[in-house]
């Protein structure tokens, strides 16, 4: 195999779009650095690389970079993973991380001069901030949930934004697994009266959860592992979900929301944030719910009306309920949980058999690192080849990277407003001196995406090429990787 090697070239400043608005392009000097080119491990999908064939080399892919990796300002907040902070440090890039979120304005002053930031569930990228992030293109995620992130205005400004939607589902699955077995057993109760050296004995209102049957709302990556582990555990499972799914082992999909909630022992909640999906279970459907029956909480806090949940459990009808999720979280750790932030809080801290948890959900080890690897490796590949695979407000778009046999092509990303004849003018206009080798486009509401790598480019008409792009009445952002 042949070993890494650099290629060095002239330098070549030019001004790359990095603009907020479709009328003006600020900007900021990217330089040619030395390309360089190794061989991936052979077959590897994640990478997009193509392995080798009987009788044929492997083929040696060149790395696409259109900047000095130092010039790629990335800041991390909320304690990303250090394994998400190594990948990125490796880049070459300019990695600042930080343990807390910030305030709004003082989160303004810092993103105004990153190309991406990485942030989990208390940082907020309102209109009003994204306005200021006149450089970013990327936006990581490092969490399941993306409503932290107003997705269409990021759209709409050409900003990409990726999640991770698997890495902590196992762990979360797991959390449940462990309340409905606190909850049956009322082991808070027993385990706060121990520590007030209370010795409290007693069987009444303790089950197995052996034979009960688990109700799940939301049958996703989560709502399915959970599945898995109830049944394992002699549980019987049913879920209600608004698409059509495939239970997984003996699970039962029921046709409404309130037959599960008739039936369930244990009702677990794994739905996102919606406007369908705010108070989904009230008075109402706490009323309909079995008498004795537990809830748990793991999704988003505004799914349960907690008011209304503090007086079912008051009265008996719910026997023990769970909740990592709140409708106001505090900002960092501290004395935070207090009536200051949600009215009820006092009276919710009061009741007996009720674990209340931090969001803790998907705080394990292992979750936390295969977060950090799965979003900081979707960076970079936006970053350093355009692919955008996995991301949440884009099309998914991607192509095959480059080889050293294609040494003077050139990537064009193109995300433009989503109106006819931009194919037209992007590839065939602008691109008629030189040959299209492979390009994929898609469309995703007002925005749509282009990615083109076209060969025979030569160095000089690298900014020519990518002046033509940014004059299109469509443009929202051009990038160009060589």
């Amino acid at each position: 195999m042949t070993p890494p090697k650099d290629i060095n070239i002239n330098s070549l400043s030019r001004s790359v779009s990095n603009s907020l608005s479709l009328s003006t392009s600020p900007t900021l000097q990217f330089h040619s650095p030395p390309s360089s080119f190794r061989n991936p491990p052979l077959g590897s999908f994640q990478d997009q690389r193509s392995g080798s064939i009987a009788g044929l080399s492997p083929l040696v892919s060149r790395q696409l970079k259109p900047f000095d990796t130092k010039d790629v300002r990335v800041l991390l907040l909320e304690n990303v993973n250090a394994a998400g902070v190594e990948i990125l440090e490796k880049q070459g890039y300019q990695v600042e991380a930080l343990k807390g979120s910030l305030p709004e304005d003082q989160l303004i002053e810092k993103i105004r001069d990153v190309q991406v930031i990485g942030i989990r569930s208390k940082t907020k990228l309102t209109e009003r901030v994204l306005k200021e992030a006149r450089n970013l293109i990327v936006i990581g995620c490092f969490c399941i949930g993306t409503n932290q992130v107003d997705l269409q205005y990021a759209a709409q400004q050409g900003i990409v934004v990726f999640n991770s939607p698997f890495s902590n589902s196992r762990s979360v699955a797991e959390l449940v697994i462990g309340e409905i077995i606190a909850l049956a057993r009322q082991l808070s109760d027993r385990s706060m009266e121990l520590h007030n050296g209370t010795w409290n004995k007693v069987s009444k209102g303790c089950w197995e959860i052996r034979g009960k049957t688990l109700g799940i709302v939301g049958y996703g990556h989560i709502g399915s592992q959970l599945s898995v582990l109830a049944e394992s555990m002699g549980m019987a499972v049913i879920y209600y979900d608004v698409n059509n799914l495939m239970a997984l082992g003996t699970a039962h999909q029921v046709t409404t929301l309130d037959e599960l909630l008739d039936r369930a022992d244990f009702v677990s909640l794994h739905v996102p944030e919606t406007s369908e999906t705010k108070n989904l279970i009230g008075k109402e459907q706490l009323d309909k719910m079995k008498d004795g029956s537990y809830l748990i909480n793991n999704a988003r806090g505004s799914v349960v009306d907690i008011p209304a949940l503090i007086e079912a459990m008051r009265s008996g009808k719910i026997a023990g309920a769970a909740l990592d999720v709140y409708p106001n979280e505090p900002g960092g750790n501290g004395d935070y949980f207090a009536n200051d932030l949600n009215p009820w809080t006092k009276d919710l801290r009061s009741l007996k058999n009720l674990i209340l948890t931090p969001h803790i959900g998907g705080s394990t080890e292992e979750a936390q690192s295969a977060i950090g690897v799965e979003v900081s490796n979707a960076l970079v590949r936006y970053v350093n080849e355009g692919s955008t695979l996995g991301a949440v407000n884009m099309p998914e778009v991607n192509l095959r990277a480059t080889s050293m046999e294609e040494p003077n092509s050139v990537r064009v990303v193109y995300i433009h407003k989503n109106v006819p004849g931009v194919l037209r003018q992007a590839v065939n206009a602008v691109t008629a001196q030189h040959n299209v080798e492979r390009q994929m486009s898609a469309s995703q509401g007002e925005v749509a995406f282009l990615m083109a790598d076209i060969s025979d480019v030569k160095e000089a008409e690298i900014k020519d090429l990518f002046q033509s792009l940014e004059e299109l009445g469509s443009r929202i952002r051009t990038r160009v990787l060589y």
